[in-house]
């Protein structure tokens, strides 16, 4: 969240953390949502830098397309099996999973401090 927004809420009142904190999570939970969301962003990049629709891709997986939309919007019912195998079959490689999930490459997307 950007500072001038964080300082915005704080200054009507509103309290300010993180998801961990609201949901009281543990180290071990919070880096396991941090993994799957950023396999997650991982598979739509690749996807959509491929030129590949959900359609298709579904249809290499034999599965739906809306099967497909939920693993590209992080829902908490997508494996994080289906999301790896998901990758590798667009061809990502073991190096490619590892800068995905590093903390160094969710910083680049854009995550939160």
């Amino acid at each position: 969240m950007k500072n001038t927004k964080r300082a915005k809420l704080e200054a009507a009142g509103w309290a300010v953390g993180s998801v961990k904190e609201c949901l009281g999570l543990s180290e071990a939970e919070s880096a396991l949502i941090d993994i799957k969301l950023a396999l997650s962003r991982s598979l739509k990049d690749r996807r959509t830098k491929q030129g590949v629709s959900q359609v298709q891709l579904a249809e290499r997986l034999q599965s739906s397309q809306s099967r497909v939309a939920k693993m590209e919007a992080g829902d908490p019912s997508v494996s994080i099996d289906l999301l790896v195998s998901s990758l590798l079959l667009l061809g990502a490689s073991s190096a490619d999973l590892a800068k995905a999930i590093s903390v160094e490459g969710r910083s680049k997307k854009g995550r939160a401090a």
